[in-house]
C-alpha cells in the first residue's frame, strides 16, 4: 500500500473555500452496500442541483478507468474506502487530476478501531464522512478533527419505489414473516446468520405458523459460506434461503412485505437493511450494538442484548489487535421474536415508533450541514 501511495501525485494540497458542487466518485453500478450508498448521496445532490456527475473510482476489478474530464470548480465525494483509495487515484490519468479540488472520503467500517493502512488513505482527503457516531470515533484516532457524522439521508428517497408482494415472492400470506438480509462479501461472521438461525428455531421450532426468510447475496464467491448456512438451517420446513438477485425496488418490497426485519450481527457500521425496514415502518430487531444505534433506540426497536468479545474473522478482515464486537443473546432475541409473533398490537407500535425515530435521525439535515460547512453549493 505504500508503494501504491506514492504512486498517487500526493495529498491533494489546500482545499478551495468555495466548490461547484460536486461528483460522486466510486463503484458507481455496484451491487453492494457501499455502491448503494454512493448512489443514495448522489441521489441527494441531484435533487439539491448540486450533482456534477459521477466518476468510477476504485480498483481494477471493481470500477473501470476513468477516461472522461471533471467539471471546473466542482468538489470530489470519494465513495471509497481508506485502504482502497490510494489504488483508486493511482489509476488516474493524469495523476494530478484532483489537485486543487475539495477531496472527502466517505467511507464505512465496522469496528471500534480502525486497521493501521487506513491512516494512508486519509492522506489524500481533506475530510472523512462516515454514517455514525459508532464509526466517527474509531476514524477519529487516524484523522483527528477531519471526521464528520453524515448518516445516509434515506428519509429523502421517501416514498422508496416498491416492487413485489408475497404473492410474487412466494411467502405464504398468513404467516408471521421474519427477514435476514445480508450480502456474504460483507463477512458472514460478522453479519451472524448463523445466530440468527439459532434464535429463529429457539422461538419457532419448526412450527409452519412463522418463516424466517435469509436473503443472501454475494453467494457465487463464497460457496463454503452458504454450504456452511445451508446446514445449519437443516432439514426446518420453515426455513428458506433466497439467493436470486432481486433489484432495489423488490428488496425493498421484500422488506415491506415482511413482519419483522431481524439483524444479529456482531457489528455495524451503520445497518442499511435496518435503516430502511425502520422508514418503511417494518419492526426491527438488532443487536443494540454499534451503527444502527443511530436510528434505532429501545423506544422504536427491538434491541438484543449482547455481551462484547474480541473479534474473530478467519478472512483476517477485522483482524485489528484488541478489536472487540458482540456477541448477541440468543435467548433475548428469541423472546423478542415471539413477543412480536404474538401480539400485533405491539408489532404496529413498534413499527410505527421506529418509523418516526428514523424519519427524525435519517434526514437530509446533516448532509446539507456537511455540504455547507465544506463550501459546496
Amino acid at each position: 500500500m505504500t508503494r501504491v501511495a506514492a504512486m498517487v501525485a500526493g495529498p491533494p494540497g489546500p482545499a478551495p473555500a468555495r466548490s461547484d458542487g460536486a461528483v460522486i466518485a466510486g463503484d458507481i453500478e455496484g451491487r453492494n452496500g457501499i455502491a448503494e450508498s454512493g448512489r443514495i448521496l448522489g441521489q441527494a445532490l441531484a435533487a439539491r442541483g448540486l450533482l456534477r456527475g459521477t466518476m468510477p473510482l476504485g480498483l481494477p476489478s471493481v470500477a473501470p478507468a476513468f477516461t472522461g474530464t471533471l467539471p471546473p470548480g466542482a468538489a470530489v465525494i470519494a465513495v471509497v474506502n481508506g485502504p482502497l483509495l490510494p489504488v483508486g487515484l493511482a489509476r488516474l490519468k493524469p495523476r494530478n487530476m484532483l489537485r486543487g479540488r475539495r477531496i472527502i472520503g466517505v467511507w464505512f467500517w465496522e469496528l471500534s478501531k480502525v486497521p493501521a493502512e487506513w491512516a494512508t488513505g486519509a492522506k489524500f482527503v481533506h475530510e472523512i464522512w462516515t454514517s455514525s457516531r459508532f464509526s466517527a470515533e474509531a476514524f477519529e484516532a487516524i484523522a483527528p478533527g477531519r471526521v464528520r457524522v453524515v448518516p445516509l439521508p434515506l428519509a429523502t428517497q421517501l416514498p422508496f419505489d416498491l416492487a413485489g408482494d408475497r404473492a410474487s415472492f412466494g411467502l405464504p400470506a398468513d404467516c408471521f414473516v421474519v427477514l435476514s438480509a445480508f450480502n456474504l462479501a460483507s463477512s458472514c461472521t460478522r453479519k451472524n446468520p448463523f445466530g440468527t438461525i439459532a434464535a429463529f428455531k429457539a422461538a419457532f421450532g419448526a412450527s409452519r405458523d412463522a418463516l424466517l426468510v435469509l436473503k443472501l447475496t454475494g453467494v457465487t464467491n463464497y460457496q463454503e459460506d452458504l454450504a456452511a448456512i445451508r446446514a445449519a438451517v437443516g432439514d426446518a420446513p420453515n426455513i428458506r434461503v433466497m439467493t436470486e438477485t432481486v433489484s432495489e425496488p423488490e428488496l425493498r418490497g421484500l422488506i415491506a412485505a415482511s413482519d419483522v426485519v431481524l439483524s444479529l450481527h456482531r457489528s455495524e457500521g451503520f445497518g442499511l437493511i435496518p435503516a430502511t425496514a425502520a422508514l418503511l415502518g417494518v419492526p426491527v430487531v438488532a443487536t443494540g450494538y454499534s451503527g444502527n444505534l443511530d436510528f434505532m433506540d429501545p423506544a422504536s426497536s427491538g434491541l438484543v442484548r449482547y455481551r462484547l468479545v474480541p473479534a474473530r474473522d478467519e478472512r483476517g478482515v477485522y483482524a485489528v489487535p484488541g478489536a472487540e464486537w458482540a456477541d448477541p443473546d440468543i435467548e433475548d432475541a428469541a423472546a423478542w421474536l415471539q413477543r412480536l409473533f404474538n401480539d400485533a398490537a405491539l408489532r404496529a407500535n413498534l413499527g410505527t415508533a421506529g418509523q418516526r425515530h428514523a424519519l427524525s435521525t435519517l434526514g437530509r439535515e446533516a448532509l446539507d450541514t456537511a455540504l455547507a460547512a465544506n463550501g459546496i453549493g
